[in-house]
């Protein structure tokens, strides 16, 4: 009998779809309604963010993540959803590496 290969990626499980946790990078806008020198202007830039969760669903237009979730039932809390052009990178989360974080 052939055993399932166990993933190596933080995830869970539920109604039989996985969910992996990812750590995503994506660009925020930054304002500011106080005036500013020409310069001030140039050098203004879009906050750089980091988010961490479980991906939901991600398409062409968007991608859905969540923080917080039922272990009874189907319920998802602590969601986002990022246009998919703020995106600047995704990497799922090893569990080796999940497990080293909670160590220290």
């Amino acid at each position: 009998m052939k055993q399932s290969k166990k993933s190596k990626y933080r995830h869970i499980t539920i109604n039989k779809k996985k969910y992996y946790f990812y750590s995503i990078k994506w660009l925020d806008i930054l304002g500011d309604s106080g005036h500013c020198t020409a310069q001030e202007f140039n050098n203004m830039k879009p906050a750089e963010m980091n988010t961490t969760g479980y991906v939901y669903s991600k398409d062409k237009k968007y991608l859905k993540t969540f923080a917080s979730y039922d272990e009874n039932e189907e319920q998802f809390s602590d969601r986002n959803v990022f246009p998919i052009g703020v995106v600047k990178e995704m990497k799922r989360i090893l569990i080796w590496k999940l497990k080293k974080l909670i160590l220290i």
